[in-house]
């Protein structure tokens, strides 16, 4: 059985459907001419019974045969043709039949009859020349007095022939029926099963072209009323082929930008390095003031490279929600300050006014404060000497403005690109990659951040975080 299970196994799936379609087939077609045979069996049964009971022995045959049997030498009796063989039994075992025809032997049951014990019988049997008949055995009731004479009954048989036949042919042609069926339902099977894997024999090719060539941008046609599950798993595919499509192309966008930022600085520091290296070779020493500006540029340029790794770690990380520290209930007011502490450290030239007033988020600790950092940042970069820079936050929105020269309106849509810098600021340090991360830090808490041009020049940057002013009770420190 479970050798005949791998060999299904190995089949095509179209070719296990065939089978299994024929074998549902066969079964149901072999139920129903087994059923039908056996239903046709006893009708025929049925009817040859009803027709020995009916078939009536004349008193005068009956006498004449009883007259016949006395003698010595019983003569044979004139009787019409295809007349029933009519035995006379006697309760010894006896029998008497018309000299020249087969006789049927008698049976237990015909003999209960003849002693009074049953008051017919019918039964299967066979003739002294092996005919199969079917008796039918009753008394014998006497011409004049009309009652049963005892210890003798009279019994009619007629072939199986009539039943046998009509049963035979039936089955012969159940059984051509039936392979029939089985035959068609097996090529119909088949012929279902190919027409409707066709769709997974296009989604397989569209696999295997994929696996072979690395070609996402093949697609499988779908028909827009189509519901059914082959049409969910070719849309399903078809998505999973863009989404893979646009994520390499997002790789090796990244992986282009990534390089083309790291050029500059590596440029630089080789170099800045190869002046070094060379003033060591020829003993020709580097004025103090210019060996001194080579090593600011040499430490500013692997500074610049430092921030620029730690971004592209930052944007590397799963875009899922799940970071690498633990998200947390945390307040947001404690991220801003800390922030204001940094930001002050770099522009002390600066007035940052700030006005922080509690509320709390779910969001990771380091990654928010990095964001409010990075928004710092940009407003410190950009602010004039002596400019002011002011901080609000309230019921959830942390808003920034700056006083310097604000960004122009057909940059604001390109702001949040990966590597993007505006013409006027790639002069200045930086990567293009601040506020990539903060807009991807907001967006996986659930919040939103916006740049908008500020009345009076400078960029107000406009960042909201669902919460509440309070944390939720399973956040409070214990008492």
């Amino acid at each position: 059985m479970s050798k005949a299970v791998r060999h299904l196994r190995a089949l095509p799936i179209r070719s296990r459907l065939a089978l299994l379609v024929a074998a549902a087939v066969a079964f149901a077609v072999a139920a129903v001419s087994v059923t039908c045979w056996f239903l046709v069996r006893e009708r025929l049964y049925g009817q040859l019974d009803e027709q020995l009971r009916s078939e009536q022995v004349s008193t005068g045959l009956l006498q004449l045969m009883l007259d016949n049997c006395r003698q010595a030498e019983p003569r044979q009796l004139p009787l019409p043709p295809n007349s029933p063989i009519v035995t006379i039994l006697y309760s010894d075992g006896s029998t008497c039949t018309n000299p020249g025809i087969e006789s049927v032997p008698a049976q237990d049951a015909d003999l209960a009859v003849a002693d009074g014990e049953a008051e017919t019988a019918m039964h299967s049997g066979r003739t002294t020349g092996g005919t199969a008949v079917r008796v039918y055995t009753r008394p014998v009731v006497d011409r004049d007095t009309r009652e049963v004479q005892p210890g003798i009954a009279v019994s009619v048989a007629k072939p199986l022939g009539d039943v046998t036949k009509p049963l035979n042919s039936l089955a012969w042609v159940l059984l051509a029926v039936s392979g029939i069926g089985v035959v068609g339902a097996g090529a119909a099977g088949l012929a279902v099963a190919r027409a409707g894997l066709r769709p997974v024999d296009r989604l397989t090719e569209a696999v295997e072209h994929v696996a072979r060539t690395e070609d996402l941008t093949i697609r499988i046609p779908v028909q827009d009323d189509d519901e059914d599950e082959i049409a969910r798993l070719s849309r399903s595919f078809n998505s999973m082929t863009s989404a893979l499509a646009s994520s390499r192309d997002l790789q090796q966008q990244l992986i282009a930008d990534a390089g083309h930022e790291l050029r500059t600085p590596l440029t630089s520091l080789r170099t800045n390095i190869e002046l070094l290296s060379r003033s060591e070779e020829t003993g020709r020493p580097i004025p103090e003031a210019d060996r001194k500006a080579l090593l600011a540029s040499v430490k500013a340029q692997m500074t610049e490279l430092a921030a620029l790794i730690g971004d592209l770690q930052e944007l590397s990380r799963p875009d899922t929600g799940q970071h690498g520290g633990r998200t947390q209930v945390i307040p947001f007011q404690e991220a801003v300050e800390s922030a204001l502490r940094r930001a002050r450290l770099r522009g002390p030239e600066l007035t940052i006014t700030a006005d922080v007033r509690p509320w709390y988020v779910r969001a990771e600790p380091s990654a928010l404060e990095r964001a409010v950092v990075n928004v710092l940042d940009n407003a410190v970069k950009f602010s004039p000497g002596g400019g002011r820079i002011d901080v609000r936050l309230a019921d959830g929105v942390l808003t920034v403005r700056d006083h310097g020269p604000g960004i122009p309106a057909d940059e604001l849509p390109h702001v949040f690109d990966r590597f993007w810098r505006s013409p006027s600021a790639r002069a200045l340090p930086g990567s293009g990659l601040g506020l990539s991360i903060v807009a991807r830090t907001v967006q996986q808490a659930g919040g939103e951040v916006a740049l908008t041009p500020a009345e009076g020049g400078g960029t107000v940057v406009t960042i909201r975080l669902p919460g509440a002013p309070t944390p939720p009770p399973e956040d409070l420190p214990p008492a």
